[in-house]
């Protein structure tokens, strides 16, 4: 199943519901929210269908399609995926229903707008994802940033419009330097090919020539747009604003998926198109890393605000992501794209937590809570599974990842040094300090305040969204080889691109 347009039809699905929801009338609020639902569940099955039909044997990007757009200077409407982009997709198709499905009571005006705007940013993080072409990849990078600008700044909280335009400004100011950075590649690759190219599998083979000191000023460019999206320290001072102002929904998918965009980046581009520049800029960027672990962890501490705290809490786990990315040993990219998926699942799962309690509350504030675990003993629960899910407990899915990265990072022949490894497992204990310490003045000790006496426990509704979540929790914890082997051979043709001499492969 080659070429079939699948891919094409992941693409067109939320992008045509998007505006057929346009003709829906004001009063068929309902119905909108039914429809947008039915098309985000159409897209997830369209990518069980890439799924089940992956080749795991084979190398390479798979259900390619490649139609000529702007034919003078070579740029075409090129996709596929590998089993990197794979699971990315199924993650974004997998998180947008539920979403949508979460927002069913607690967004109550512009309905339509809403759901338009979350179809039309799922269209903008698949594209991201299957992109082979550099210029359709900043094409679908630039308009994923417009629906959520809109999501955070009309159904956000009280300081939504300062959140919406810094979140912006930031990833607009690293876009423009990535644009440049396409354009003198392309331009770069000319003198190769004999034609000005954005096509990534043509430039793949072009970028190993390009001389040191361009590789390195390219390479930069790239970066600080993917850095600035993950959010890697010191570029990450967005984050807790957008968070803490977007609605759960925005919250769910920018923790989910967006901030992923920035890790995917790194792995898609940086390292196999500026192999010499990745290696000369590895022990420095994961220096960064590990920063953003500790200082993410230390700052999630002393947060007064459940949602601010679950914020900060995603600087430290994406910390991980690209020091696993960076330490290019096979354990540790692999790490870094399992712990992609993990942080997706557990953190979406806390916002998701923390929008259930807020909507029956409106309050975030830690100190407004106390001993609510025996008035919602099932919510309870659920806020416990995801907790520990984020902490890293073994036989849940944020181990799985986390234990390959310092595995990956330990034998790294890049980072070349045990001390990466140290500093970022006690990452591990902060996690479990300010996660546990948040866990025990929301659920335990006495009900101070007589408001939460009177607190509802989770409908049926909200049980499937988590439920939904926490299976793929249970099943990456007990058995992540079912993931793993789907990212292998992409992790493994990515690290020989970068390091052609230095394999360690994996046991």
């Amino acid at each position: 199943m080659e070429n079939n347009y699948l891919l094409s039809f992941l693409i067109l699905a939320p992008l045509a519901g998007s505006i057929i929801l346009l003709f829906f009338g004001k009063d068929k609020e309902n119905l909108v929210r039914y429809f947008g639902l039915f098309v985000s569940v159409l897209a997830f099955i369209i990518s069980l269908v890439l799924f089940f039909n992956y080749d795991l044997t084979k190398g390479g990007f798979q259900f390619v399609e490649k139609f000529d757009w702007i034919q003078n200077l070579h740029i075409s409407y090129n996709v596929g995926i590998d089993g990197i982009s794979l699971l990315l997709v199924m993650l974004t198709t997998f998180l947008t229903p539920l979403t949508l499905l979460s927002s069913w009571k607690s967004i109550k005006h512009n309905v339509k707008e809403f759901t338009f705007f979350m179809l039309l940013l799922e269209v903008g993080m698949l594209g991201v994802f299957i992109a082979l072409d550099l210029f359709l990849f900043y094409v679908f990078w630039e308009a994923m940033l417009i629906p959520m600008y809109f999501i955070i700044g009309i159904w956000g909280g009280d300081n939504r419009i300062y959140a919406s335009v810094k979140f912006f400004l930031y990833t607009m100011f690293g876009s423009l330097l990535m644009l440049v950075a396409i354009v003198w590649l392309a331009v770069y690759a000319s003198s190769s090919l004999g034609h000005f190219s954005t096509n990534l599998l043509e430039l793949y083979s072009i970028g190993p020539t390009i001389q040191a000191n361009i590789q390195e000023w390219m390479f930069l460019a790239f970066a600080l747009s993917f850095a600035i999206k993950v959010p890697l320290f010191p570029l990450h001072t967005w984050l807790p604003d957008a968070h803490v102002q977007a609605p759960t929904a925005g919250s769910v998918i920018l923790a989910g998926v967006l901030l992923k965009m920035g890790t995917y980046g790194l792995l898609r581009f940086c390292l196999p198109l500026f192999p010499q520049a990745s290696i000369h800029f590895a022990p420095y960027i994961s220096v960064l890393a590990i920063i953003g672990i500790i200082y993410g962890a230390l700052v999630a501490m002393v947060q007064k605000d459940m949602k601010k705290l679950v914020a900060y809490s995603s600087v430290a786990h994406l910390g991980f992501v690209v020091l696993g990315i960076f330490a290019m040993t096979p354990e540790a990219v692999q790490g870094a794209v399992i712990q992609m998926i993990n942080h997706g699942l557990s953190t979406g799962a806390l916002f998701l937590l923390v929008g259930v309690v807020y909507d029956r509350t409106h309050t975030r504030e830690i100190s407004e809570y106390g001993g609510i675990a025996r008035v919602v003993p099932v919510f309870a629960t659920f806020f416990m599974i995801a907790s520990l899910s984020s902490i890293g407990l073994p036989g849940l899915n944020g181990f799985v990842g986390e234990f390959l990265i310092l595995i990956g990072s330990f034998k790294s022949p890049v980072l070349n040094s045990w001390w990466y490894t140290v500093f970022a497992a006690s990452g591990v204990i902060f996690a479990a300090v300010y996660l546990l310490w948040m866990y025990q003045r929301v659920f335990f000790g006495e009900v101070k305040n007589p408001k939460m006496s009177t607190l509802t426990d989770m409908n049926n509704r909200e049980i499937f969204v988590l439920a939904s979540i926490f299976l793929f929790i249970v099943w990456i914890g007990i058995y992540p080889g079912t993931f793993l082997k789907v990212s292998a051979k992409s992790t493994q043709s990515i690290i020989e691109q970068v390091l052609p001499n230095k394999i360690i492969g994996m046991k």
